[in-house]
């Protein structure tokens, strides 16, 4: 059983969550909270296995309360609020605060269901998570560590990074580490749905980074040293025509039920870059990255994925190991260090 805690100023609300996790028997609900403040106290008498978590609250907001209770007492919560324009920072703060992740609400009848089913089945999934790793990823945030490398390149060279659930976290822990001088262009893909905040998830890894951060646009044209990310809706592909290398954003069919796709955007890379690709998968559920990793290697690229001790959700590493696709198990904390020494040998030759 999935002990379960539901925290929401509303009655209303409160008694709905209940009722849609009731269509589950796996998960049971220990108790309710009325605000972070009761959360925090519940937290730490009952030692749920989960908590669901709203974000404007009063006595003490959600954001409060994931800081407070990942400092203390680590369980994993899903954020559960409407996605409005300043709900969007809200939730991404909540994330690079230790929530793992988020569903939307709706008051649109119509979508209760797909709702439902979200919730329950990032109920079920979260649960295999590691809390603890999400509090040691609060506590070490960026401060500076940049890894330096040495380039004497020619010719064209991409670097992929993939993740999912607790992507956020993992992402703040490899970006902002890279040098500002990286001699190729950073692709992100984290899985998020279509008008999530990942524009406002680049400004955030911008101004932690010496590398220029933004959510990508199609067709613009791709330079070193600028991060980008995939929008949320939209597979990212790159093309190389007339010797200029340009994105190309496809709303096209989910791959793996996600879109962005890492294998979408890996095999593009792959017909791009060919072997002079870095490429590393983090975090999240399923097993998006695998093919895509596995083809990557197969052309002579690099290929790292994030241990287990240090990864908030190990499925997508796990599936690109077992696949045959990894050539090196990193620490998320080691793996720009990883990236960047990669990269050093291909640009060098060596």
């Amino acid at each position: 059983m999935i002990r379960t805690l539901i925290v929401d100023d509303s009655a209303f609300m409160r008694m709905a969550i209940r009722s849609m996790l009731a269509g589950s028997s796996d998960i049971k609900i220990v108790d309710n909270a009325r605000n972070g403040k009761e959360a925090v106290e519940k937290a730490k008498e009952l030692h749920p296995d989960i908590i669901i978590m709203d974000v404007n609250m009063p006595v003490m907001d959600g954001l409060t309360a994931v800081k407070t209770i990942m400092n203390t007492d680590p369980v994993p919560i899903i954020m559960f609020s409407t996605l409005t324009a300043e709900g969007s920072k809200e939730a991404l703060e909540a994330l690079h605060l230790g929530a793992i992740d988020f569903v939307t609400k709706s008051d649109n009848h119509h979508e209760v269901k797909n709702v439902e089913r979200e919730l329950i089945d990032k109920i079920k999934n979260i649960h295999k998570s590691n809390p603890n790793i999400l509090r040691l990823l609060n506590m070490r945030k960026f401060k500076g560590e940049i890894v330096r490398g040495k380039w004497k390149c020619s010719g064209n060279f991409g670097i992929l990074i993939g993740s999912s659930t607790g992507g956020p976290s993992s992402l703040e822990q490899v970006i902002p580490r890279l040098p500002g001088d990286l001699p190729a262009p950073v692709f992100v893909v984290q899985h998020m749905p279509e008008g999530s905040f990942c524009k406002q998830m680049a400004e955030r890894l911008n101004f932690l980074s010496e590398l220029d951060v933004k959510e990508a646009v199609n067709n613009e044209k791709v330079k070193n040293g600028v991060v980008y990310i995939a929008p949320g809706g939209y597979h990212m592909t790159i093309r190389k025509a007339l010797n200029v290398i340009r994105i190309k954003l496809i709303k096209g069919q989910p791959v793996h039920a996600v879109i962005p796709a890492v294998d979408v955007t890996a095999e593009s890379m792959v017909n791009v870059y060919e072997k002079n690709i870095v490429a590393s998968i983090l975090t999240g559920m399923g097993n998006d990255g695998a093919d895509g990793l596995k083809m990557i290697k197969d052309a002579g690229g690099s290929t790292i994925a994030c241990s287990e001790d240090t990864c908030v959700i190990f499925g997508m590493p796990r599936a690109a190991i077992e696949k045959g696709a990894i050539d090196v198990i990193k620490p998320i904390f080691e793996i720009s260090e990883e990236i960047v020494n990669r990269l050093e040998v291909k640009c060098n030759g060596k």
